[in-house]
Order: C-alpha cells, then structure tokens, then sequence
C-alpha cells in the first residue's frame, strides 16, 4: 500500500515564493471570476465588481468603481513593477546595449501593425466592424509574464527580458492608439501637469534624491495629472519607474538602492494581490447568448486572428527580418523555437483589448462578439504559447541551475 505524503511547509513556502505560486493564484483568480459570472451568483458578481468607488475630488474621469480603481488605479504598480525589472536589464542585464532594447520595440510595432492588418483583411466589406482594428494590436503583461515565469527554465533570462520589455512597449503603443483615436479629447492643462511633474521626477534623479517618499508623491501626482489630461493613468508606474535612481546616496555599495528597495516591497503586493483581484474583475465575462456560430462573424474572427495569427508572426517575422539585417541581436541563450514560442503568447490580449472593444463598439451590438473574440483568441495563445515552450522545443531547454 502507497503511503500518501503530505507536502511539508518548507515546500509549501517555496511554492508559494516561486513564480508558478503567483501564476497559480493569478489562474484561479481568473477561473474563479470566469465561473461566477456564468453561474446562479453572476448577479452579485456583477454587482460586486461594479460596486461605486469614485472620489469627487478627482472629477468625471476618476475611476467609478471597483473594477476602474483595479485596472486604472492598482495595476499601476504592476506597471511599476515591471518597468523596474526592466531597468535593472537595461543598467546590467540583457537590455544593456542599443541594439538589445531595439529587439523589443521592433517586435511591439510589428506585433500591433500586422494584427491590425489582419483583423481589416478579415472585416473588409463591413464598415461597423472596422472600427475595432486597433482591438487585437496589445499583449496583456498582466498575464503574459507570470506564464513566462513559471516556465522557469524552458525560457532563458535573455529572452524573459525581451518580452518582459516588449509587453510593457506594446502595452505603452496601446494606450497611445487609444488616446489617438478613441479616447476623448485631451484636456491641455492636465497634460501641461503630466510634463511638469514628469520633469520634477527626472530632476529629483538629477540631483541625487534618494528617499522613497518623494517619488512616491511623485507617482500618485502624475497619475492625477494623467487621469485629468485623458491619458490612460498607469502610464504613471511606467514613467516613474524610469525615474527611480539605481544607485545609492551613500558610499557603502553594499546598501539596496531606491529601484531595489522599492521592487522589493511592491513585487509581494502586487503578485499576491493586484494581479489576482485584476483577473478576478476582467476576465468574468459572460457566456450567456454565446454561440459558436458568433465566432465566424467578422468581428469576433478578426479580432481572434489578430491575436493567434497576426502577433506572432508580426513579432516573430519583424524580430528576425531585424536580426537578419544586423539592426539587433537576439537575447543570450534564445534559439528561434523559443523566440517563436513566446510570440505566440503574446497573443494573450485581455486588458487593453478589452477596453479598445468597449470604446470601439460603444452602444453596438458588437462590443459581446468582439470581447468573446479576444476571450477565445486569449486563451487559444495561451495553450499554445504553454504548449510550444514546454513541450514541442524541449531542444531548447536550460540545464537547471
């Protein structure tokens, strides 16, 4: 008779410090808010998500309820976070060369112009469905990188810092593309407040001040001012993680530098508890009325496309078209299946391309058959994304450390 073991807590503590413990609660969070929106209580989760959180003081363009605070507000540090990874590649990692941040902004433009293309091919003929082109152009980071994490050694650290840095670049893109051609007008003096504080950052960096506290007031001013000028507010984290100095005030090289300290206290937070409520909220989308037909409509099946076809090869085939012709090099330790692996899961397009589908097809009949398109297409990069790197390119997998 097999005896059963119980895990210990040591293992269970490594576990949940490990990349597949965040991803892990991050996919029940999601399944769970997947579930309950299809269910009996779907009401209450409707209700519950929707719950009035706005703050008078912040205007008409301040976060309505729980879910806006989430996404608009919380997902700010997420943004911090990573920008904050990305830096410490950029100073003394993967991305610490011209050619290597290149690599990652070429793939993010040709990952939002191919998709776009491929999704007006597919709509052609249907003028409705034609303003929902910029739907498939952004990959969810949210998503995207606790995939890559818990992949552990199936991805190199070369190559974890390339998607890391093109999500972040894609997801910038998007918010940009919103603020161009569905966003409502921007509001000048908000934006002269967005320059201003930005300036008070770099010049706080300029100068050697070190303390926290002052770019943390920083932060939260300049998500004000990006709120108020129209501009999607966690472009904040973006900025003020560039700002954030990487040395220390002092002589001892021994002490944690303000980007350290700082990603060592937020990383937690945010891994435990923004991500999980994020995909709680955004990816409880109802079923109800769906059909299988719906997904041949030409909205749906573009968006759809965009994403399982039009980003990875417009990532895949611009990356290595700019390899070829000597523009960047690939990262460290990253053969073409595993490059072509994550291209796939950059398909996954859940946050941004949801709220492109609401402004696209605002008072349309469309705005459902478009976020099922993203749903299924999301899910579908996913898998495969999963699949390919796991499983189908074991050639190209690290020895363990």
């Amino acid at each position: 008779m097999s005896e059963f073991s119980v895990p210990s807590t040591t293992h269970i503590r490594r576990f949940l410090a490990s990349p597949a413990g965040g991803a892990s609660v991050l996919l029940l969070a999601s399944l769970l808010g997947l579930v309950l929106a299809n269910s009996s209580w779907a009401s209450g989760y409707g209700t519950l998500i929707t719950t009035p959180m706005k703050l008078s003081i912040l205007g008409e363009r301040g976060p309505e309820n729980i879910d806006a605070w989430v996404s608009d507000g919380l997902m700010t540090l997420f943004f911090l976070v990573v920008i904050l990874e990305i830096k410490k590649e950029i100073v003394s990692g993967h991305l610490s060369s011209l050619r290597s941040i290149a690599l990652p902004l070429i793939g993010a433009l040709g990952g939002m112009i191919v998709p776009a293309l491929t999704y007006l091919l597919v709509t052609c003929g249907h003028p409705e469905a034609t303003r929902g082109w910029a739907v498939p152009v952004a990959t969810d980071a949210a998503f995207t990188l606790p995939i890559i994490l818990a992949l552990g050694r199936h991805v190199s650290p070369g190559a974890r810092a390339w998607l890391m840095a093109l999500a972040i670049f894609d997801d910038v893109l998007g918010i940009v593309v919103i603020a161009l051609f569905y966003g409502s007008a921007l509001y000048w003096p908000g934006l002269i407040a967005v320059v201003i504080v930005t300036a008070a950052l770099i010049g706080a960096n300029r100068i050697g001040i070190r303390t926290l506290w002052s770019y943390g007031i920083g932060c939260v001013l300049l998500w004000v001012a990006l709120l108020d000028a129209g501009l999607h507010p966690t472009l904040a984290g973006v900025i003020t993680g560039l700002c954030l100095p990487t040395v220390t005030s002092g002589m001892d090289a021994r002490q944690a530098t303000p980007l350290d300290r700082t990603s060592s206290a937020l990383t937690p937070f945010v891994t435990w508890v923004v991500l999980p409520l994020f995909g709680f909220m955004n990816v409880g989308v109802s079923l109800a009325g769906v059909h299988p037909d719906m997904m041949l409509e030409a909205a749906p099946l573009g968006v759809m496309l965009g994403l399982i076809v039009g980003k990875p090869v417009g990532i895949f085939g611009v990356t290595m078209l700019s390899t070829r012709l000597k523009i960047a090099t690939l990262p460290a330790e990253t053969p073409t299946g595993m490059l072509f692996g994550l291209s796939l899961l950059c398909g996954i397009g859940f946050t941004i391309s949801l709220f492109i589908a609401n402004l696209a097809f605002s008072g349309s009949d469309l705005v459902t058959p478009a976020k099922m398109g993203i749903f299924v297409g999301s899910v579908l990069s996913a898998l495969m994304g999963w699949l390919w790197l796991r499983f189908l390119s074991q050639h190209d997998r690290l020895p363990s450390q």
